[in-house]
């Protein structure tokens, strides 16, 4: 059956180009469809549409751009598909795919109804003036599009939640990939760390709290080193973003050592996974695959109880999920969770394996298409 895989726009690295990489996994015959590929070589192999957006200026700005996305997701491919899989976090759900005289069966992945109209307290895109005015009717529009997909799947418990809230729609949760066969191949991934990279490493205390993402507000790695306060441990921050400055004022407030390693390697990165004590993830995240990265390390993790990170910590028993990251509850929190049996941690996150994703989007996809 020839099939279409839409993704809103294709970047260089994300959780959701990795979903992507999986989706052209299982069905290497499948055409792609996105507004426009920042990676022009990503999928040389195969067929990729890009939208007349691709050929404008709008492609630089996502907000500037978003206003005339669902417009553009209603213009059908030329070609006909039998189905198509949209990998969703946005308006990518909207895309009209023909078969014939019919729509194509749609199967919607979903990351996340679009947190700039329906969660914007938790990401601060949504506060642009641009997207507050338009939020009330594109909420409207967003609803009514969603009933054009045959079944939906969500990323996380927490996301279906709120597709039943936003939409009033049902949906399947399968979890994201993770590629935790390959960070679990290496023993001791410092043996690849070399350079700047590795004196970064060697320099760095026995016992520490870890924190990495973006540098942007709602990552929240201000808490980590509250952690680290708490807890009277030294805190490591990677990542990289605009909010280096406010973090590294925080951390001269603090008193405590805080070292930061900007855009680490993966190699640094999974050696710093597995040197750590703790992970902190203090965001709320529809999924995270971050702390699923360092349980694969066997380190344990604190994660807010709000959202789809706590469904990958199973706590107890990868590590511990709480409410506030102040004072005695974090500090607790962290010397719990560094008790717990590394073997343990790292063999919860095999559940998130790339190889049981792709077995689960291949039945879900093949059980819908066969009703």
């Amino acid at each position: 059956m020839s099939g279409l895989i839409v993704h809103e726009w294709i970047s260089k690295a994300g959780g959701s180009e990795k979903v992507l990489d999986a989706f052209t996994e299982i069905y290497p015959d499948a055409d792609i469809r996105c507004l426009w590929s920042d990676v022009n070589d990503r999928y040389a192999d195969r067929n990729v549409h890009e939208t007349w957006m691709a050929r404008t200026p709008l492609r630089k700005s996502k907000a500037v751009a978003l206003p005339f996305m669902p417009v553009t997701w209603a213009i059908p491919p030329k070609k006909d598909f039998e189905w198509v899989l949209t990998s969703s976090h946005l308006f990518a759900h909207h895309a009209r795919v023909m078969n014939g005289s019919l729509p194509a069966r749609k199967f919607s992945y979903v990351h996340t109804p679009a947190r700039y109209l329906w969660s914007s307290d938790l990401d601060e895109r949504g506060a642009n003036p641009a997207i507050r005015a338009v939020a009330p009717l594109f909420r409207v529009i967003d609803k009514a599009a969603s009933k054009s997909t045959f079944e939906f799947a969500a990323n996380s418990e927490f996301i279906r939640k709120r597709i039943q809230t936003t939409w009033g729609c049902d949906a399947k949760v399968i979890y994201p990939p993770v590629d935790v066969a390959r960070i679990q191949s290496v023993a001791d991934w410092s043996d690849f760390v070399t350079g700047d990279e590795r004196r970064v490493l060697d320099s760095l205390p026995t016992n520490f709290i870890l924190g990495a993402s973006r540098f942007v507000p709602y990552k929240r790695l201000d808490l980590v080193i509250e952690a680290g306060l708490a807890s009277s441990l030294p805190v490591v921050i990677a990542g990289s973003g605009p909010g280096l400055r406010m973090l590294r004022e925080r951390a001269d407030e603090s008193g405590i050592p805080v070292i930061f390693v900007e855009r680490p390697s993966d190699e640094m990165l999974f050696a710093l996974y597995q040197r750590a004590m703790v992970f902190v993830f203090p965001a709320i995240e529809d999924f995270g695959i971050m702390p699923v990265e360092a349980m694969a390390c066997g380190t344990p993790v604190v994660v807010n109880s709000v959202g789809g990170a706590s469904e990958s910590v199973n706590a107890p028993i990868a590590g511990v999920a709480i409410e506030e990251f102040t004072g005695r509850a974090i500090a607790d929190a962290v010397y719990n969770s560094a008790g717990i049996e590394r073997d343990v941690v790292s063999e919860n996150a095999r559940r998130f394996s790339l190889q049981r994703f792709k077995t689960e989007i291949a039945e879900w996809i093949s059980r819908g298409n066969s009703i």
